[in-house]
């Protein structure tokens, strides 16, 4: 049975998914501005041999259009946040294997700077890094960068493959294997030959280049992408290695990744170029019963109101009134969260779900497995079956939720041959794919060798 991937999903920020539990006793999360809580997690992951903290990030609040954020405040939901690109640097000189993941949107930072900043931290990191690649779900978001409204749902996927097509042609073709020489004797630090403007010009875009960093141990970072509308998922075929996913059970899932590899085969892309990592959140009892009270301790400190902003669903993203509590979620006419109101309506395969059961429906968006590690086991074993390769592991609070994993789930699931012992050398993609670099197949390796002044002998 193949080894299982775990990432660790985290923010930069007091409550990222599970709303309301940054006040239990041994949550940490209400510290996150101090730097040593992520280090010492860091290194409490790289112990049980997760193979990436994975950093969600958003750049503007929750909420409808000139909505008020006063939920958002109390309850601390992802404001106040950081940028998690600068607290990667931080955590990739405490660690040594542990994958970098951040999340970046098309919209908060144009495609030159962004590969830049990529290629810095994928060297600092001596080949770690992963990115998120995101379209930004928030009308707030979009005014912050000086919209005045989010781009229609498709068009930003749209917006989406030329800002990827930028960073490919910049970390892909700007620089030829062999250019940086570093030759003292010669006194030719690199070969500018070897060196190439990529003069991309677009609809959105125009970019000159050169690349400013010299290739990085993967250049093109580890791709993951967590969209699941039909848009996202065309997205994710053609791009991602990695693709988060949120179902409510083995069987929709099976059917997502099914769907998702078949439009990749379409792509030029074969099945096993695409790992999928579905979220879980655990809770871990040595008995089942002691499983069922930590659930309730947990539970009794749930905000509905967290869940209920953050799923950016109860009221209307133009008017900011609520919707009428027998509104089919299927009627919802929303710019962002597509993909949510998918995993909503799929939860509830008896009816269609309303707007009425959101609260409930949206605080078990992400499945919990409770359990003994045996039992919890076993219900992994079985999404594997359905086609999952990997855990987005959701905690309940830092840094105790990880803790618990590597103390007494991760023996477990060793056991099962469904975890590594060790970790395996060399970068990232090596670790999960075997190769530091993306594949042939790959719509980013079109870029090498593309700029280079054409040879005496081809012109003849």
């Amino acid at each position: 049975m193949p080894e299982l991937i775990f990432n660790a999903f985290v923010m930069n920020t007091v409550s990222h998914i599970q709303h309301g539990l940054w006040r239990h006793p041994a949550a940490r999360q209400h510290d996150f501005n101090d730097v040593r809580v992520w280090i010492d997690l860091a290194k409490t992951l790289e112990a049980g041999l997760f193979d990436a903290i994975f950093f969600a990030d958003v750049v503007g609040l929750y909420g409808p259009l000139h909505g008020d954020y006063a939920v958002n405040a109390r309850e601390g939901l992802q404001i106040p946040n950081n940028d998690p690109s600068i607290l990667l640097a931080a955590l990739a000189t405490h660690t040594e294997h542990l994958g970098l993941a951040l999340t970046s949107s098309v919209l908060q930072a144009h495609p030159f700077e962004f590969a830049r900043r990529a290629s810095t931290l994928d060297h600092i990191s001596n080949g770690r890094l992963a990115w998120n690649i995101v379209t930004s779900t928030q009308e707030n978001a979009a005014r912050n960068f000086g919209f005045e409204r989010l781009v229609e749902h498709d068009t930003r996927y749209d917006w989406a493959g030329e800002y990827v097509d930028v960073v490919y042609k910049l970390w892909e073709g700007s620089w030829d294997d062999g250019a940086l020489l570093r030759d003292k004797t010669s006194g030719v630090f690199s070969d500018a030959s070897r060196i190439h403007k990529i003069n991309h010009a677009g609809k959105r875009y125009r970019v000159e280049g050169p690349h400013l960093p010299s290739p990085s141990p993967q250049r093109t970072p580890f791709l993951f992408q967590a969209g699941s509308s039909p848009a996202g998922r065309r997205f994710a075929a053609a791009n991602a290695e990695g693709q988060f996913i949120s179902t409510p059970n083995p069987r929709v899932a099976a059917e997502l990744i099914a769907e998702t590899r078949a439009l990749a085969r379409g792509f030029g892309r074969r099945d096993e170029d695409i790992k999928f990592l579905q979220g879980f959140a655990f809770v871990i009892g040595s008995t089942e019963e002691e499983a069922k009270r930590r659930e309730a301790e947990y539970d009794a400190f749930v905000s509905i109101d967290g869940f209920l902003a953050h799923s950016n669903l109860g009221v209307s993203q133009d008017t900011g009134e609520p919707y009428p509590a027998d509104t089919k979620l299927a009627d919802i006419q929303t710019n962002g969260g597509r993909s949510h109101i998918e995993w909503l309506r799929k939860a509830r395969p008896d009816r269609e779900p309303t707007v009425g059961d959101l609260a409930r429906l949206v605080a078990r968006r992400h499945p919990r497995l409770v359990g003994t590690p045996e039992s919890i086991a076993d219900e992994l074993e079985t999404w594997q079956q359905a086609g999952i390769d990997g855990v987005n592991l959701i905690n309940w609070f830092i840094p105790g939720s990880y803790e618990e994993f590597n103390l007494y789930l991760l023996p477990e699931l060793q056991k099962r041959g469904l975890a590594k012992r060790a970790y395996r050398p060399g970068t990232l993609r090596e670790k999960i794919f075997g190769s530091p670099r993306l594949p042939d197949r790959h719509p980013a390796s079109r870029y090498r060798g593309a700029f280079a002044a054409p040879s005496v002998a081809a012109a003849e």
